[in-house]
């Protein structure tokens, strides 16, 4: 039983209630359909450019099998998440260890399962990278704009843009093979500046790269592509990646390999959350709905992701201003103190869409509450 591909209310009231009462709540959905729709979109509005998936997002089995199965390249930071995408047989060639600050024994695996596309942004990381897996192919990740996304990867990764040439040149002196320039404008990016402005300054050190007789093949565009989400009512996008495209073609020729790290935007929109009201109490003078999951499970995205969801109940009346709580004794599981809701009572179903990323896949067990339950759904 498949969620509908566009919004019909009744339809999704069928399924969700269905799926519900088979299974329980808290309930995360993940929608085959809905996440291969999401690639297709991609690679139709950046055909030139190969997707590596970012494991990170949500690394659940599911997903990884089905991206897996459809061809994806693979984005991992982890020795853990590097061997699960290899246990699904996906060749060495499709994975980018895409971590600046990795572990030694991380490396070692790496090495000898031959992973050899890595990214760095520091000397020190070189000296690691030429010591534990030596021969390694190399991507300078450079500091880049990141003014209008919703997280700022730039305050903790990135070298400096002048410093790139030097910190090639040294990775080549340390028989390492420096192979491309990598960058990532921040996650949820709604700025298309942050990216036509990255890819001059890729430009730049590519063209300076030949000169030194170290000619580069590959760049990494890296994620941040936004979806619809946190109350957006247009895509983003679609006209975002126009100038994308427009700018790679003027920048870079046939001969440079562009590939990319996209995460939200492959899973963010293929899953939904499900949960049920289990208490209800009047708090200064407003309605507070507690529900079975909150920020210390699949709605952790609130506070790891700076996520602001939005909450649809089937029950229908006029609408106030309510809290909505997770289940948990701390008082920080707060999910949100202005929905704008019905009165609900308990039992009734609550849903959120675009929750694939960031959400069940750093959940936790806090309470001894176990995440909510991952059902595959067409």
């Amino acid at each position: 039983m498949g969620l509908p591909m566009k919004k019909n209310t009744t339809e999704l009231k069928k399924t969700i209630t269905s799926l519900a009462k088979k299974h329980g709540t808290p309930l995360f959905l993940i929608s085959e359909s809905l996440l291969i729709e999401q690639v297709k979109k991609f690679q139709t509005l950046l055909p030139s450019v190969n997707p590596f998936y970012a494991v990170k997002a949500n690394s659940h089995p599911f997903v990884l099998k089905i991206l897996a199965e459809y061809g994806i390249g693979f984005d991992v930071a982890s020795m853990q998440e590097m061997e699960a995408v290899l246990d699904l047989g996906v060749k060495p060639d499709r994975i980018i260890f895409a971590n600046t600050v990795k572990r030694p024994e991380a490396l070692q695996f790496a090495a000898q399962h031959g992973v050899r596309l890595m990214t760095f942004d520091s000397e020190y990381e070189l000296n690691k990278i030429a010591k534990y897996a030596p021969g390694a192919h190399v991507l300078i990740r450079i500091k880049v704009p990141n003014v209008g996304s919703l997280v700022e990867l730039s305050l903790k990764f990135g070298a400096e843009p002048t410093d790139a040439i030097p910190l090639l040149i040294k990775a080549f002196q340390m028989k390492l093979k420096p192979v491309g320039v990598s960058f990532h404008v921040g996650s949820q990016s709604t700025n298309e500046e942050n990216y036509l402005a990255s890819l001059e300054m890729a430009s730049m050190i590519f063209n300076e790269a030949k000169l030194k007789q170290l000619p580069l093949e590959i760049l990494d565009i890296g994620g941040g592509f936004p979806i619809r989400h946190f109350d957006q009512d247009k895509d983003i996008f679609s006209p975002m990646s126009i100038q994308i495209k427009k700018e790679l073609k003027r920048l870079f020729g046939p001969d440079v390999q562009v590939i990319a790290e996209p995460g939200r935007a492959f899973v963010g929109p293929a899953c939904y959350l499900v949960m049920q009201v289990v208490g209800k109490s009047i708090r200064g003078n407003k309605h507070w709905y507690y529900l079975d999951d909150g920020v210390y499970g699949s709605l952790s995205g609130i506070i790891f992701d700076h996520a602001k969801y939005q909450y649809h109940t089937f029950r229908r009346g006029v609408t106030q201003i309510t809290t909505l709580a997770g289940p948990t004794c701390d008082s920080l599981d707060i999910i949100s103190v202005s929905e704008d809701m019905p009165e609900l009572e308990i039992g009734d179903l609550i849903y959120c869409e675009n929750i694939g990323a960031y959400s069940w896949t750093t959940a936790t067990n806090f309470n001894g509450i176990p995440p909510a339950e991952v059902v595959l759904i067409p």
